[in-house]
């Protein structure tokens, strides 16, 4: 496009005429700024995932412990780790224990606990705890940065840019061959050079589809702003344009399924116990002041389902990752009362048998809940499980409804999430995504979507490289996300998607915020992208139509009169009036697609053929009646053919933007007015002869008459073009 512009632009200053290069000029200028916005946006996400790692670090140096900035730290640092500080690198951890939220990395919503042995990666935020820890990698090659990286090389060709690409190609070929031939015979008519030049520019424009990407922009901005409305943002444009073709949505687990906030589930007494006692003596056996979502979530399930008085707290002790539990000591009515709460097989360790415990929470974690065992007994006695507290991260109560309205929409939603299989596939169940689960480890080759529901175990590469392999075969994909490790995935996926509780990383990375809770501006922004398509294809339609009808009409009217049918000037004047006033379309009342829209180019250039036929043989038959009939001379004739153009114009895109019969549904009031005004310029330029020879009144409105009947004859072609190469 640019290449044919500035070619335009050229021929025209060779030619003198300053006001049409001009307004060439300042076209292809707006097209370049609203390039140079888009490309922008990288440099956004990579500063935001900066803003996430630490800004300085504890280190070992010279035997002295030292804060230093978190860049200088090289591997093979001693670095101490703490409450509240953010770990600075990948480290190992040699002494001390921690729990450490990875969220943002792994996507897993529960804090890790990490003791002598175990690995941290840089980016995780410490929540208990204190630790030493050796520095392993650093900068990009941790974890985090690995990420940065894959954000800052993620790129994938809009579908737009696919379409405007092969349009303007397809165009500019057979534009090339008219040439040609145009070329040859004025040489053999035995033009003077000053007057090949004029009929090149004027067939130059008249094959340029001058305002194709401004469409494709102004179609997106006015989608973007419907979807704003709606709680939606598109950070980038062609993220509305996209919407309409996604086919497969990939959502991560965590905060875009799931709350991200951990929840009792189920509590589960043991005979001879009730739920009360078995959630009041979890909940003093629960830190009160922490920062540990186990602990609180009891607390807050406690809180609400209140229905006896605690006893006397005595004694607490913390959880100890190293034992895995936490004890609290109670007044009872035989003296004090020892109360724990942990990890199954800890708490079983010190109790009594209870075989009813233990199928009970084999039952538990098959649903894919994490199971805690509380028991109480004597002070220095066996205890007794008194029942299990089961935690999961519920999903959103909207994601049930969101995933089987895409499906009805023809999306295919798969999960991918970090988190273990067994999470991943009972949520799954729960809102409504059947299949199989892909296997831990590398990706299968050539993946397919309908191979697997649930991806688990995924670290940001993996979900990178999971999109990418969609995308290989043939798939427009959408990605949903909320943390740091989805952004390489969210800049990877045709449409990424960030939900309102993300990180900015990801919401600097998506195409989509959604701005409030839930997930219903995923269906918004489909339905809405569909929307901006039909607005589009019909543009595209009109324009192939007419670029195609232009061209052929400049030949044949060289043929049958022996001059240019056309001079540069009359061609800018078409231009505007026609391509400029027909961006009206994006405005224009339609129907949303049933299914996801692929473009087709091949259909939409056949249909094109056979609807530019028809406008050829309207135009032609027009210039014959004015030369044999009417006996206009060229000056006439050039003026006919203007009115011709632009009257018929009109005729074809009020046939090609309803997909059944033209009078199925009502244009929009911006579309109406837009054709009222081409058609009073065009009169007006015409009568008064202002650029061109005036013609009679009568004559313009004979033209204008023929051309409504022209539309209702095309309409009764269109409608089984269409049908036959698949326009719906």
């Amino acid at each position: 496009m640019p290449w044919l512009l500035e070619a335009a632009i050229a021929l025209e200053l060779v030619l003198r005429n300053i006001t049409e290069a001009a307004v060439i000029a300042s076209l292809l200028i707006f097209n370049a700024a609203i390039g140079l916005y888009q490309e922008g946006r990288a440099p956004a996400t990579l500063t935001a995932l900066k803003s996430r790692l630490a800004l300085n670090a504890s280190v070992r140096r010279d035997g002295k412990w030292k804060v230093i900035a978190s860049a200088a730290v090289v591997p093979g640092d001693l670095v101490k780790l703490s409450l509240g500080a953010v770990v600075p690198a990948d480290v190992d951890i040699i002494d001390g224990s921690i729990l450490v939220d990875q969220s943002s990395l792994t996507g897993e919503s529960e804090p890790v606990e990490c003791g002598a042995g175990a690995q941290t990666f840089a980016g995780g935020l410490v929540q208990r705890g204190t630790a030493d820890a050796q520095v392993t990698q650093t900068g990009p090659r941790t974890r985090f940065g690995s990420s940065a990286e894959l954000v800052r090389t993620a790129h994938v060709e809009s579908s737009q840019q696919k379409v405007v690409l092969r349009i303007v190609r397809n165009i500019a070929l057979f534009n090339g061959v008219i040439i040609v031939v145009l070329v040859a015979y004025a040489v053999v008519l035995r033009w003077s050079f000053g007057a090949i030049v004029p009929l090149i520019l004027t067939a130059i424009l008249a094959a340029i589809p001058v305002a194709l990407p401004a469409t494709f922009t102004l179609a997106a901005a006015l989608g973007a702003r419907a979807l704003g409305k709606l709680g939606v943002l598109p950070t980038r444009l062609s993220a509305v344009d996209e919407a309409a073709s996604v086919d497969v949505l990939c959502v991560d687990k965590t905060g875009t399924l799931t709350m991200n906030r951990l929840s009792v589930d189920t509590v589960t007494p043991m005979p001879g116990y009730d739920e009360a006692r078995v959630i009041t003596y979890a909940a003093l056996a629960s830190d009160t002041g922490g920062q540990d979502p186990v602990d609180a979530a009891i607390r807050a399930w406690e809180s609400q389902h209140r229905t006896m008085r605690p006893p006397t707290l005595k004694r607490f002790i913390p959880f100890d990752p190293t034992n895995r539990l936490s004890e609290a000591t109670v007044s009872g009515h035989d003296g004090d009362l020892r109360v724990v709460k942990g990890a199954f097989d800890t708490v079983i360790a010190l109790s009594l048998p209870a075989a009813a415990a233990t199928a009970a929470v084999g039952e538990l974690e098959t649903r894919g809940l994490r199971v805690l065992a509380v028991a109480e007994g004597p002070v220095h006695a066996r205890m007794t499980v008194i029942g299990l507290i089961a935690l999961s991260d519920p999903p959103r109560a909207d994601s049930s409804a969101l995933i089987a309205e895409l499906a009805h929409m023809g999306v295919r939603t798969v999960m991918v999430t970090g988190d273990a299989a067994s999470t991943a596939s009972s949520i799954a169940r729960t809102v409504g995504l059947d299949g199989a689960v892909c296997p831990a480890g590398p990706l299968p080759e050539s993946v397919r979507p309908e191979q697997f529901a649930v991806f688990a175990g995924t670290f940001p590469e993996g979900k990178y490289a999971l999109v990418k392999s969609f995308q290989k075969s043939g798939h427009t994909v959408g990605m949903c996300g909320d943390g740091a490790n989805d952004a390489p995935a969210l800049r990877q996926a045709h449409m990424g998607i960030a939900v309102s509780t993300a990180t900015d990383v990801a919401k600097s990375a998506a195409g989509v915020v959604l701005t409030t809770s839930g997930l219903a501006g995923i269906v918004a922004a489909v339905r809405e992208g569909r929307l901006t398509y039909q607005r589009i294809l019909t543009y595209t339609l009109n324009s192939l139509t007419k670029k195609i009808t232009n061209v052929l009409f400049i030949t044949l009217a060289l043929l049958i009169t022996g001059h240019a049918i056309l001079t540069p000037m009359l061609m800018v004047i078409i231009m505007i009036t026609g391509d400029f006033l027909g961006m009206a379309v994006t405005t224009d009342h339609v129907r949303p697609s049933a299914a996801p829209s692929v473009w087709r180019i091949g259909s939409l250039t056949k249909a094109g053929v056979v609807m530019g036929a028809c406008f050829l043989a309207f135009c032609t038959g027009t210039l014959l009646v004015g030369k044999y009939a009417l006996g206009l001379g060229i000056g006439g004739l050039q003026t006919l053919a203007v009115v011709t153009l632009v009257f018929g114009g009109e005729a074809v895109l009020y046939c090609v933007r309803e997909r059944r019969h033209l009078w199925k549904s009502v244009p929009s009031s911006w579309m109406i007015i837009a054709s009222v005004a081409d058609v009073v310029i065009i009169s007006a330029l015409a009568i008064w002869g202002i650029e061109m020879r005036p013609l009679a009144v009568g004559v313009v409105a004979a033209v204008f008459g023929a051309a409504v009947l022209f539309a209702l004859l095309i309409d009764l072609v269109k409608v089984p073009t269409f049908r036959r190469f698949g326009i719906f």
